[in-house]
């Protein structure tokens, strides 16, 4: 094991992701694996991805999390384990858990002597869904945007987002450190009918575009969000240290174009929203491109096994 990647954490290599049980850290696990990598599970359930070594653990546990780091001895760690659903518990309790989350990690990582650690943050740090209103500066919504956080889950991103600067300005020179913002994510077996994180199915999402207003239409595949963990991993050493970047499909979760929805449903974006083409997404994967190399290949368009109400809906605005 290096501690200080000069070219990328490529396949073979030993790949340690928290929260590999999860509906992200599943598809993450699977990805690296048929990718080539060898990959350790962090968690505290078991994934029912076959053939990866698990290890039960309580990350907030800041000395057994060191321990365990240490006798895994990653070559990179991928830090996906927070409370991931705005108002699962109290916000204070929240900020208080993925924070100190984000700490045990990073502390063990370095002390571990990892080459590259990739932290999940979320879109949500942007502000949209803010009962007080808000408006983007500027569509489609990229890295650079301004930060606007209302609630206990998007402020402990972007504390998270804020840790691993710190971390970069700390550890820099011998540890790659990176952040991606995942859109809303939509596991493999949620095209086929299983209920989606806020407790709909796909294609009750679509029929209802209220459902998705929210979050502006943003999705993206878990598969495809693996994927660009694995092109990160490969290509970290060539990135910016510390680098954000969105992980979304090209389009938007929404029959109708994504400028007339959002007017619309969310008028507050109506200005700005005119300079979404099409069927585009009101966020931005253009970095993750130009960087990585990487693209989101799924959209619910290729992937969604739906009934035929939505296959018309769909076929009439074709």
């Amino acid at each position: 094991m290096s501690a200080t990647v000069t070219a990328g954490v490529h396949p073979g290599s030993r790949v340690l992701v928290t929260g590999g049980a999860g509906r992200l850290g599943r598809s993450v696990v699977n990805e690296l694996m048929s990718a080539g990598y060898e990959v350790v599970s962090v968690d505290r359930a078991h994934t029912a991805v076959r053939d990866v070594r698990q290890i039960d653990l309580d990350l907030l546990d800041t000395a057994a999390t060191r321990e365990a780091f240490i006798e895994i001895a990653p070559d990179a760690v991928v830090h996906l384990a927070a409370i991931a659903v705005p108002g699962a518990l109290p916000d204070a309790d929240v900020f208080q858990i993925n924070t100190q989350l984000a700490w045990s990690v990073l502390e063990a990582a370095v002390a571990a002597e990892v080459g590259a650690l990739l932290v999940a943050s979320s879109p949500t740090v942007i502000g949209y869904g803010a009962p007080g209103g808000w408006q983007p500066t500027y569509l489609p919504l990229d890295e650079d945007h301004p930060i606007a956080p209302w609630n206990g889950y998007a402020v402990s991103k972007a504390a998270v987002e804020e840790i691993v600067q710190m971390a970069v300005r700390r550890y820099g020179e011998r540890v790659r450190f990176g952040l991606f913002r995942p859109c809303y994510v939509i596991a493999p077996e949620e095209w086929h009918g299983a209920r989606t994180q806020q407790g709909h199915t796909v294609a009750e999402r679509l029929s209802d575009p209220r459902l998705s207003a929210v979050a502006l239409f943003n999705y993206v595949d878990a598969r495809d969000a693996g994927d660009f963990v694995r092109a990160w991993l490969q290509h970290c050493a060539d990135v910016p240290n510390g680098e954000v970047f969105f992980v979304t499909a090209s389009d938007a979760l929404v029959l109708e174009s994504t400028a007339s929805s959002l007017a619309r449903l969310v008028p507050s974006t109506a200005d700005a929203a005119a300079s979404v083409a099409g069927n585009s997404g009101a966020f931005s994967g253009r970095r993750a491109e130009q960087l990585l190399g990487w693209t989101a290949t799924r959209s619910w368009r290729t992937e969604l096994i739906t009934a035929s109400p939505i296959d018309d809906q769909e076929a009439s605005r074709a």
